[in-house]
């Protein structure tokens, strides 16, 4: 089966001075994360779209989501400490309302890319049945540079480089048992799911990502994202 995820845990501290976290912060008169969300709701492949959200932000979260959002696939969940824990509460979340099977497999999104296609998330789920784990990226426009101590100490080939986004999508059970495997360490430096796959030894396949598939969190993103969502244009 497919699941799909909306982390919406952040508190968002790069937007500013705001009163709600950015997920909540309105584009086009409705709430970012409400924008995601719908981007899901148009799969009918999902499960299950579950939206992990902080604790302290849970039952607003419940709130605007039964307001805008009328499908009963949706389900707001606690999110955890770190990325990777708010995965882990969402597999657990899974296995105890439906169950694990060997193939099935997530579909993971930030709450603060509003602006995510179907095709995007198409060609997650299409690459899933060939990859154990997938990431989203855009080919890097610039020159990445490597600096240690204020100082330049590698200059990769940028025809190599990547900028990663998301969907990731992984299987389900290899996650979890790879994750559990991992020392406390090691989970302390992860902020990425797709190292948890490479770290269990998996190939991780990637899927063209767009460059309005951008992350909203400066002002300066805020007022980009009102423009797009506005004028209704084509970002992919």
């Amino acid at each position: 089966m497919l699941y799909a995820q909306v982390m919406a845990g952040g508190l968002g501290k790069r937007m500013g001075n705001t009163e709600r976290p950015k997920q909540f912060l309105e584009v086009a008169d409705k709430p970012i994360v409400i924008h995601t969300i719908e981007k899901f709701t148009l799969s009918s492949e999902f499960e299950a779209i579950i939206v992990s959200t902080h604790p302290q932000w849970l039952q607003y979260m419940q709130d605007i989501v039964s307001k805008y959002i009328f499908d009963p696939r949706v389900h707001v969940i606690d999110g955890g400490q770190e990325r990777n824990d708010t995965v882990i509460n969402a597999i657990n979340f899974i296995e105890s309302k439906f169950g694990i099977g060997q193939d099935d497999v997530l579909v993971m999104h930030d709450a603060v890319r509003p602006f995510v296609t179907r095709q995007i998330i198409k060609n997650n789920i299409d690459a899933s049945r060939k990859y154990k784990a997938v990431d989203t990226v855009i080919g890097a426009t610039d020159t990445i540079v490597r600096a240690e101590d204020g100082k330049i100490s590698e200059i990769p080939v940028r025809s190599l480089m990547y900028q990663g986004q998301t969907p990731q999508t992984v299987n389900i059970s290899e996650f979890k048992k790879i994750f559990v495997g991992l020392s406390e360490d090691q989970k302390n430096i992860l902020s990425d799911s797709a190292k948890v796959m490479l770290l269990g030894g998996h190939e991780v396949g990637i899927v063209d990502g767009a460059v309005g598939n951008f992350k909203i969190t400066t002002p300066y993103d805020l007022k980009i994202a009102e423009i797009i969502a506005q004028e209704n244009i084509d970002v992919q």
